[in-house]
């Protein structure tokens, strides 16, 4: 038998010259404007806040005195903050929970096919292009004591009007319903979207086995929609954590400060009470609080994909 000639087998093949752009160095100039821009309205401005946050400054002045942790530690002793601190986990979690529940509900719905499927989505979803602002607005014209709509069909039945704004046991739930209201379209086309990628097989497999409907829910449905539901409690949490438009159109974080967010409350203290410096250990404190429970629902939900 033959040898088999490796001569050409044994020469080297030159490696395909790379092109003139295609160097990591050059790549990595591709990241200076996103760089840039974080540097100068994330980074710079946290900085800055807690600079201030040690200071006395009233927000206009040019002179500042150095104050060391005397927010922080007023911070903590007023009673007003934790009523605030309060409210904003209300309209944090109570708003995402109800959010994805309905969007949710809604996405189950919609994900057959039917022909007023589009009509639907579009009518779920049109709150959301709505400024927050205005969208108060037109929830305060249903609301208020004086002609809103509520008090009107009240009236009708001759009873007794009531200040739903100025109920402070009322108005923090009031706020959160009207942030699940314009928010939760984002959570039913999350949703779609996950049920939209669940294969079939998976269902008919199930029905072979004679699963009734919410053993195929319980447990082909939400394990393998569980990335969406990642990726939707997290982003409500921040949106309900840091909520503000619709406090300062509904109630301005009154009667007092009993339906105040962090957020809200920040402001007033900054352009209301000109004190810049404790507003700002308030922003920190509300950076902190959002940054600890979203990074940890992120954690605990992947860990759990992970397990399912």
């Amino acid at each position: 038998m033959e040898s088999i000639d490796t001569t050409y087998t044994k020469k080297r093949i030159p490696l395909k010259r790379r092109g003139r752009f295609s160097s990591p160095v050059w790549l990595n100039f591709l990241y200076l404007p996103t760089i840039v821009l974080l540097l100068t309205f994330i980074v710079y401005p946290l900085l800055n806040g807690i600079k201030i946050s040690f200071t006395d400054w009233d927000g206009f002045s040019q002179t500042w005195k150095w104050f060391g942790f005397g927010n922080y530690r007023r911070m903590l002793g007023e009673q007003d903050v934790w009523i605030v601190i309060k409210n904003t986990f209300i309209y944090g979690i109570g708003s995402t929970f109800f959010q994805n529940l309905i969007g949710l509900m809604y996405a189950l719905f919609l994900n057959y096919k039917m022909r007023t499927a589009g009509i639907a989505k579009t009518i779920i979803y049109l709150p959301v292009i709505i400024s927050p602002l205005i969208m108060g607005y037109i929830w305060y014209f249903f609301f208020q004591y004086n002609g809103g709509a509520i008090n009107d069909i009240i009236h009708l039945f001759q009873k007794e009007t009531i200040d739903l704004l100025a109920n402070s046991k009322i108005n923090v739930w009031m706020i959160t319903f009207v942030n699940t209201y314009q928010f939760l379209g984002i959570a039913m086309i999350i949703f779609l979207a996950g049920l939209q990628t669940i294969p079939k097989d998976y269902y008919e497999a199930a029905d072979i086995d004679g699963a009734s409907a919410f053993s195929k829910f319980k447990q082909v449905t939400l394990p393998l929609l569980s990335p969406a539901i990642t990726i939707s409690v997290v982003l409500n949490l921040i949106g309900g954590l840091r909520l503000y438009d619709v406090i300062m159109s509904l109630t301005k974080g009154g009667p007092g400060f009993a339906s105040s967010s962090l957020s809200s409350y920040m402001y007033r203290q900054y352009f209301t009470r000109q004190d810049a410096g404790f507003a700002s250990s308030i922003g920190i404190l509300m950076f902190v609080l959002i940054s600890i429970i979203s990074l940890s629902a992120l954690y605990f939900l992947r860990k759990r994909e992970l397990e399912l």
